[in-house]
């Protein structure tokens, strides 16, 4: 864990009301790493999504709300992976029951394309969007999924053990 400690870098960055610590990790960007990509329609929001597994090995969750349901939103994470995401003046913010998550979608195409929030240890975590994916025909079948049957502690104690550390560029 030392050699992978000296490749982290923790940058804060300040939007609108909150300060968010973002951990970025050099995974991102390593050619060893295999990245998945994908964004909105328009190409103004991207992502780069380094993980080890296939995409096939995933089973997007379809989360129950009534947000996601209207978006058709299921969600892939790997919090041993790495997300960068990419997003030029077009990137808006939603937030929506606890408050805790923040959606992130173009502002020219209206596509959405992750959820994203800092845990308690103030690191930004992701989870992106299936339908967003280049090669999003490669998932498994997705499965259904309850966030708000869950209290605001243990959501935040989830999403930190499901979702992919994060770098908004």
């Amino acid at each position: 864990m030392k050699a992978e400690a000296s490749r982290v870098r923790i940058t804060p960055l300040h939007f609108a009301w909150i300060r968010l610590t973002v951990v970025e990790v050099a995974a991102v960007t390593d050619p060893t790493t295999p990245a998945h990509h994908g964004g909105c329609h328009c190409g103004a929001v991207q992502f780069a999504f380094a993980t080890q597994r296939a995409l096939p090995d995933f089973t997007p969750r379809a989360c129950d709300c009534d947000f996601c349901m209207r978006h058709r939103a299921a969600w892939i994470s790997d919090a041993a992976g790495r997300l960068r995401i990419t997003a030029s003046d077009a990137l808006r913010r939603y937030r929506q029951g606890s408050g805790q998550a923040e959606f992130l979608f173009c502002g020219h195409c209206g596509v959405l394309v992750a959820a994203a929030s800092t845990g308690a240890d103030g690191v930004l975590r992701g989870a992106i969007n299936r339908n967003s994916f280049d090669e999003r025909e490669l998932f498994a079948a997705e499965v259904a999924a309850s966030p708000q049957q869950l209290a605001p502690d243990a959501k935040l104690a989830r999403w930190s053990q499901l979702w992919t550390p994060a770098f908004l560029d």
